[in-house]
């Protein structure tokens, strides 16, 4: 079972961790939250989160960021390789869908699951209109 690693700009990660803790309190003890809080730079972001992965048993992560490009983003880049995948765009859906499929899924698997969470889980009501 991959770990789960979230990386947002403060108060975020512990914001989705709270809401993860709310909906699913079984499976929110798996989820390690990281926030990034100003004047952190991609480095400090790099070794906190290694720092973090260091204590776990399991050597794949799934790590969820907020917004590509950014710092936590870019922090979390720098982990990415074997056994680590990263995605940008942190969402609730995103997140419970990874929570659903943690235990089940492996690494590469739970990743395509969760950025469907992330698609499935934009809605518009009433329907936006399409440029057609």
């Amino acid at each position: 079972m991959p770990n789960l690693l979230v990386i947002a700009h403060a108060p975020l990660a512990s914001a989705l961790r709270q809401v993860a803790e709310h909906t699913f309190p079984d499976c929110a003890p798996t989820l390690t939250v990281l926030d990034v809080h100003p004047g952190q730079c991609a480095e400090d972001v790099e070794s906190a989160a290694r720092a973090l992965m260091a204590e776990a048993s399991q050597p794949e992560w799934l790590v969820l960021t907020d917004v590509f490009g950014a710092t936590p983003s870019n922090g979390a880049q720098r982990l990415a390789g074997e056994g680590v995948q990263v995605l940008s765009g942190v969402s609730v859906p995103m997140l419970w869908r990874t929570l659903c499929y943690a235990s089940q899924k492996p690494l590469t698997e739970l990743a395509r699951r969760a950025a469907q969470g992330a698609v499935d889980g934009v809605v518009a009501t009433p329907s936006l209109p399409t440029d057609e």
